[in-house]
């Protein structure tokens, strides 16, 4: 369902959609967060909301795609510490898969923002470091 005052997509979507793996080939399946990002090089165009719905099936329901554009979460935690924290270790995983999210945080919060900036939307390597980002 969309909010049409911010333009996300709410999690009742995922009713409408299978949860817990993204197809490869054939009838192999990987999930999300055991997949790597893929750099893009650009000239491909952003996932279509059909095609984002299955992806953001499997992630945390605490994701929401923001106008078709990109991915956000707002983590809850005890203290800033507890933020700062999850940030660096969020971060390690943004250089390890060479692919990187906007963050906000502060005392007991962190807000994610993920999207390719190369396209200007939203591919699968985004909801790929978004699952490996639940991981934490």
């Amino acid at each position: 369902m969309r909010n049409a005052a911010t333009g996300s997509t709410k999690r009742s979507i995922r009713a409408e959609t299978a949860a817990g793996t993204t197809a490869t080939s054939g009838d192999e399946h990987v999930a999300l967060h055991e997949k790597r990002c893929v750099p893009c090089e650009g000239g491909v165009p952003p996932l279509t909301a059909d095609e984002q719905a299955p992806l953001l099936a499997e992630l945390n329901d605490d994701w929401n795609v923001v106008s078709d554009h990109h991915l956000e979460r707002t983590w809850g935690f005890d203290d800033f510490a507890a933020a700062i924290e999850f940030v660096n270790a969020a971060g390690a995983v943004c250089e390890e898969q060479f692919h990187h999210a906007d963050f906000d945080f502060g005392w007991g919060r962190a807000k994610v923002t993920i999207w390719t900036h190369k396209i200007d939307g939203l591919t699968e390597s985004d909801f790929v470091l978004a699952a490996k980002l639940d991981q934490i």
